[in-house]
């Protein structure tokens, strides 16, 4: 059967791709086929028992996406399933045909990591056609009503926690003076940067507009405080201009508000060998990666936001499980899974553009030297071999 289906949509293919070759081509490289003459596509479930799943992470770059690849695909073969993972290179239209080859292959179910989340619109038109349900993992997927869930964490809650802990960290609510910060935010086409920057922004802007925190460089708003592709490279050059440019010896910078640790660790690198100062700068991260939990304990870096993406993963394999039994999943599958971590089910937060998305989201926490024992070592998520150095253990 699957190879009946793997031969129709090759062919679909062939034909969708001549059609583009005929017609004059006005539309983005992203575009799969013309909507009003996309073809019918036959389901793609498989008749012989078997329950394939596709996993499209957006790249191998970031030590988080191969973590969890991993943990997804232990999961889904431990409760039989076939999975097909792939990695697109932070490329999108290496991500969409990943896709269409896993739709081709016959998935039931995919699990996608959007690499821009408003560029998979027409290849999740296929999948609605070869009845393949999508899970939208970590970033949601936009401009499209072919999403049947989210499943992350409350990342408008990760914004919140780095700004109050530099609130907290330079005792703005107990002191008048006027303190330093400069910002450095997420991929711009990654919808996930937009609820950290938001979030951040929402609670820190009092002491903005007050005078307490000052940003010298004026760089605040979303886009040009941005770091493409998560970057290490670009956060530090970024901030290695703005330290020339605006602090020089005797100009102290308090705080960095980066989004995540692979923007912090470019921080971090600039502040090394670019800031003059003595003073110990705040920096923010999230992901609790492995060079920033040296960090941390060697006082470069004063926190990181941790997910235990074991958590997300097992979220996303028991709704994904409950979806491919045929059914309709909603705050019910929390209460019936019983599980040891926090979960809530959203159903009015996270609108793509075309509809509200079913969310399930997981609580994410704050890491610091204070902590960092108790939430990474003590509970097995991070161990130390014989020689001290750290590795992720779970």
């Amino acid at each position: 059967m699957k190879k009946v289906i793997a031969a129709l949509l090759t062919i679909i293919l062939i034909l969708a791709c001549t059609y583009a070759v005929i017609k004059p081509h006005s539309a983005s490289t992203t575009e799969v086929t013309d909507s009003a003459e996309q073809p019918v596509v036959v389901d793609t479930h498989s008749q012989d028992g078997e329950t394939t799943v596709g996993i499209s992470m957006p790249d191998k770059l970031l030590e988080r996406w191969n973590k969890d690849g991993a943990y997804l695909r232990t999961q889904f073969e431990r409760n039989g399933c076939k999975v097909m993972l792939r990695y697109a290179n932070n490329l999108i239209d290496t991500q969409i045909d990943d896709i269409l080859y896993m739709i081709q292959e016959g998935a039931d179910l995919l699990v996608i990591a959007a690499v821009d989340g408003s560029a998979l619109t027409d290849v999740l038109e296929i999948a609605r056609s070869a009845n393949v349900k999508i899970i939208a993992y970590d970033r949601l997927i936009m401009d499209s009503d072919v999403v049947d869930y989210y499943v992350s964490f409350d990342n408008y809650k990760v914004g919140v926690l780095q700004a109050k802990y530099i609130i907290r960290i330079l005792d703005l609510d107990h002191s008048d003076a006027a303190r330093h910060i400069e910002f450095v935010t997420g991929d711009p086409v990654d919808n996930n940067a937009r609820y950290f920057y938001n979030g951040a922004m929402d609670t820190i802007k009092p002491y903005l507009d007050s005078g307490k925190l000052i940003p010298l460089s004026g760089q605040v708003n979303f886009y040009e405080t941005s770091t493409a592709q998560w970057s290490t490279d670009i956060a530090q050059q970024r901030l290695q201009i703005i330290l020339n440019s605006y602090y020089p010896e005797g100009i102290q910078l308090d705080a960095v508000l980066c989004a995540n640790d692979s923007t912090a660790l470019g921080a971090t690198r600039a502040l090394e060998s670019d800031y003059t100062s003595k003073n110990p700068v705040a920096v923010t991260g999230q992901d609790a990666d492995i060079a920033n939990i040296y960090n941390i304990l060697n006082g470069t870096q004063g926190m990181t936001v941790f997910k235990a993406l074991t958590e997300e993963s097992v979220v996303t394999v028991t709704l994904a499980l409950a979806i491919l039994d045929g059914q309709t999943p909603s705050e019910s599958l929390i209460t019936n899974s019983d599980w040891s971590f926090k979960c809530t089910y959203n159903t009015t937060d996270y609108f793509n553009g075309q509809e509200i998305v079913p969310s399930y989201l997981l609580e994410p926490i704050v890491v610091t030297a204070d902590n960092i024992e108790s939430r990474l070592f003590d509970t097995g998520y991070y161990k130390r071999n014989s020689a001290g150095l750290i590795y992720a253990a779970k």
